[in-house]
């Protein structure tokens, strides 16, 4: 039998059989081995797999198949260092949560997120969470950033989930489509699925005051259904986005304004630091490419440098 894994608990995996709609815990038989990845776990929510069921067990079944993966998003295992984790894999598109405030999330994450997400070419919306918590000078900082994000090619969309802003919009841009929904804890992912799909009723903690972190509420990825052929990928929050796979030679290709110049630098292996003749180095100069998104850059370059 065919079918989706829609959780996965380590050990466990719950998956939805393609033909009938049935749900089946089953494991893996024996190891895995991911060709070229070093990965903490074989198999991802949204992989597809061949399994059987056996009768002794109950309806429980063994998966021995994995189907190649068309996309995923990856990151670096928090247990071993030198394995990567699949948050989740086979998306239509991903839903990136965003706060300026309780907790602020980084640019720095932000654009973690979307070179993976531009490796696998997963489009990307940025979701502008907690619009309520604005004041007039948080409000116009927000409208710059969606405006530096769109010339960029990413599009956003500013909400509140506690009081229902944004969530018939967000409906909308999830209607067929399988979408990961990620960022950091406390941002509100549980309350825009619960908005977004309210039988659900998600256990929703409240920001820790202590720290301003968010309390994990998501402990494994999870795949659920809006509607018939309409699916969110739920994630435990992200504190950390390690680069996976992206060798630095590479990475001004994931991000669109500086793939957009490659081609126009003096040098084919311009690292778009300190070589002369750089038209990615000239156009932050002249405000076309902006100063965070360049931070970012550098960032990521030295971070990959220092592991190579």
């Amino acid at each position: 039998m065919t079918g989706i894994v829609i959780k996965s608990t380590g050990s466990w995996y719950l998956v939805r059989d393609l033909a009938t709609g049935l749900l089946h815990r089953c494991r893996l038989r024996g190891k895995f081995k991911q060709k070229g990845l070093k990965v903490s776990n074989p198999l991802a929510v949204g992989d597809q797999v061949d399994f059987t069921v056996e009768e002794q067990t109950e309806g429980a079944g063994v998966i021995h198949h994995i189907e190649p993966r068309r996309n995923y998003i990856i990151r670096r295992s928090v247990h071993k260092t030198e394995h990567a984790h699949i948050v989740a894999a086979n998306l239509d598109q991903a839903l990136l949560v965003v706060t300026l405030v309780s907790p602020a999330t980084s640019f720095g994450f932000i654009d973690r997120f979307l070179v993976t997400a531009e490796a696998y070419s997963i489009p990307v919306t940025l979701i502008f969470n907690k619009a309520d918590l604005h004041d007039e000078d948080l409000a116009d900082y927000q409208q710059q950033i969606q405006k530096m994000y769109k010339r960029t090619g990413y599009p956003s969309l500013l909400a509140a989930a506690r009081t229902g802003e944004g969530v018939a919009e967000i409906d909308a841009l999830l209607d067929g489509k399988v979408t990961l929904l990620s960022g950091h804890s406390g941002v509100g992912k549980s309350t825009l699925i619960n908005a977004l799909v309210p039988d659900l009723d998600l256990k929703t903690a409240e920001i820790s005051g202590f720290s301003d972190k968010g309390v994990h509420t998501t402990t494994f990825a999870e795949m659920l259904e809006v509607r018939p052929g309409t699916y969110i990928i739920d994630t435990p929050g992200i504190k950390e986005l390690g680069l996976v796979d992206i060798p630095p030679a590479q990475l001004g290709h994931f991000f669109p304004e500086i793939r957009a110049l490659l081609n126009q630098c003096r040098y084919h292996n311009c690292t778009h630091v300190h070589e002369p003749g750089c038209a990615v180095r000239e156009a932050v100069e002249k405000g076309k490419i902006a100063l965070p998104r360049y931070d970012s850059y550098l960032s990521m370059l030295n971070e990959e440098d220092n592991r190579h």
